[in-house]
């Protein structure tokens, strides 16, 4: 079972270092003009410096593609440094699963979206390249490996604590059946009441926002009588 938790720790490592080189390979093709330029994904989401048809561009950052970057390099960085401290073992699959799920709305969307052209002229076509779409199975394979070592490493630590602690799905288990039992003490109002309240509390909004408005009108043509209009 060690073995096995070690050997997830490493393919989620490297997975996420993976998905994290991805982003500098080609991403997007952009038309402009009747030419094509093909950047990689921190090209776009930095912005950087690109010559095209003769002339130098600065191009414009990328902001959702930068996220999804910097997500991505949070995740791997979070799961290289798990050995060292183990709540950073929840992080790297929240994060990871986020970036994944943002990637893939990335890949599966229209490419104009999310890939800013400023300001290359008369661009009359974005297309993503392949790898777009490799990133986000990346991502989501990173997370299952990485969620795979955080349940194998909290069920060891319950085998050596000799049963003291609940394991993840045990205590979220736990969780549920209280929260079933909480919510069987819940008291439904009736109809009535329900009625009852929902006229009080729009009374209650229209007699606040009258006043409101009495108010600003009030002070408007103070404001008015003050600048002499």
């Amino acid at each position: 079972m060690k073995t096995l938790n070690k050997i997830c720790w490493i393919v989620g490592i490297v997975l996420g270092l993976g998905s994290l080189v991805l982003f500098f390979t080609d991403f997007a093709t952009i038309t402009s003009g009747g030419k094509e330029v093909t950047l990689v994904g921190a090209q776009l989401g930095f912005g950087s410096k690109i010559e095209f048809a003769g002339k130098d561009y600065n191009m414009a950052k990328s902001a959702d593609i930068l996220f999804c970057f910097i997500l991505t390099a949070l995740a791997a960085a979070f799961s290289a440094l798990s050995f060292k401290t183990k709540k950073l073992r929840y992080a790297a699959p929240a994060v990871g699963v986020v970036s994944a799920v943002y990637m893939l709305v990335i890949a599966l969307s229209d490419a104009t979206k999310f890939v800013d052209c400023r300001p290359l002229p008369s661009v009359s076509g974005v297309v993503y390249a392949p790898f777009v779409l490799v990133t986000a199975i990346v991502l989501f394979a990173f997370t299952a490996f990485s969620l795979a070592h955080l349940l194998i490493d909290d069920y060891l630590e319950v085998v050596a604590s000799k049963g003291s602690k609940k394991t993840i799905l045990k205590r979220i288990g736990r969780f549920l059946r209280d929260y079933k039992s909480e919510v069987k003490k819940i008291v439904w109002p009736g109809f009535k009441d329900v009625l009852k309240n929902t006229l009080i509390v729009l009374i209650i909004c229209l007699i606040l926002g009258a006043f409101i408005w009495a108010v600003d009108f009030g002070l408007a043509e103070l404001l008015k009588l003050i600048l002499g209009e």
